[in-house]
């Protein structure tokens, strides 16, 4: 997929004049050299270039693997892309590097990305952490721009990382093009978050606040406080406090405004309901207080949220 969208998006890409010239000439190389490279498809890809083709590139794209790899280690790199790597890197090239998806672990591998921020998959940044501690890990973004390093997150975000840069090089009436010869929006708002299935870690053995916990869970559209949760457990709020967050890992107040969240999202998504009767059904009053918590933790407004999933759940 990744492949066919970078040929997609940088082949759309036209120049102003009358005859509207190619403004980019894709190729596409591989550590094996010319030939049919196996995918984890059904079909096979033809490279044209080898590993060399990445010193005189002017942009490296570097798609997603599908399969666990030992190399995608600190200096685990083969030694051919490693060195190709370093000298597309290198302050006399003017290369720009960029990945999509998980290709950001070919990068960190490299140490191209030590000391940088970085984005990938975020099914994959827990790993991606820990396996490159150097790295700034940014899960919630769609992509980063570190200048001459790129990276995006999952594969569709790898369509907002290409019309960014189409637009950084020819501007944004020419981006605008590609994302409508392409059918795409030319930018998307928010970022991983939104399509995010956060499920709020407990330990429910010897647990003594899941009892509050399933008590509130069916009162979300009434207002609760802290003292009434604790005094549903037995407890006093200082107690209960504690053990609620040993066992969550969040606080009382931000477990109930997370789990409001998310009814507001089944809300958005499975019925017509104003955004006035989500915030009421879900337990935050008013829509400006919906807006505001909602921004918070998905990353964009309730409305964009809606136009993005609405129906999703019967597809």
């Amino acid at each position: 997929m990744e492949l066919g969208l970078v040929h997609q998006l940088f082949g759309a890409a036209r120049s102003s004049t009358s005859a509207g010239e190619r403004l980019y000439e894709v190729r596409t190389c591989a550590l094996s050299g010319p030939g049919l490279v196996r995918t984890a498809a059904d079909f096979p890809v033809g490279a044209q270039h080898g590993p060399e083709a990445l010193e005189w590139a002017d942009t490296v794209l570097i798609p997603a693997s599908h399969e666990e790899d030992e190399s995608l280690t600190p200096g685990g790199l083969a030694a051919p892309l490693a060195r190709a790597l370093d000298a597309a890197a290198a302050p006399e090239s003017r290369t720009r590097l960029a990945s999509i998806c998980t290709g950001a672990f070919v990068l960190a591998a490299a140490g191209l990305l030590d000391g940088r921020r970085a984005t990938t998959h975020w099914l994959s940044t827990d790993l991606f952490a820990r396996t490159f501690p150097s790295v700034t890990v940014d899960p919630d973004v769609l992509y980063v721009d570190e200048g001459r390093i790129l990276t995006s997150a999952g594969e569709a975000a790898g369509v907002d990382l290409c019309l960014h840069m189409i637009r950084e090089d020819h501007g944004a009436a020419v981006a605008a093009d590609v994302a409508r010869r392409t059918v795409v929006p030319p930018h998307r708002e928010g970022g991983q978050a939104q399509y995010i299935q956060r499920p709020v870690p407990v330990r429910e053995s010897a647990s003594t606040t899941s009892a509050a916990r399933a008590w509130a869970e069916e009162r979300l559209a009434t207002p609760l406080t802290l003292a009434e949760l604790a005094a549903y457990a037995s407890m006093s709020v200082r107690t209960f406090n504690r053990r609620f967050r040993e066992e969550t890992g969040l606080t009382p107040m931000r477990w109930l405004t997370q789990r409001r969240v998310d009814r507001a999202r089944e809300l958005l998504e499975s019925t017509d309901h104003t955004v006035d009767r989500v915030a009421t059904e879900a337990g935050f009053g008013t829509a400006a207080s919906l807006r505001q918590h909602f921004v918070a933790g998905v990353g964009v407004a309730p409305g964009v949220y809606r136009s993005t999933f609405r129906g999703a759940r019967g597809r």
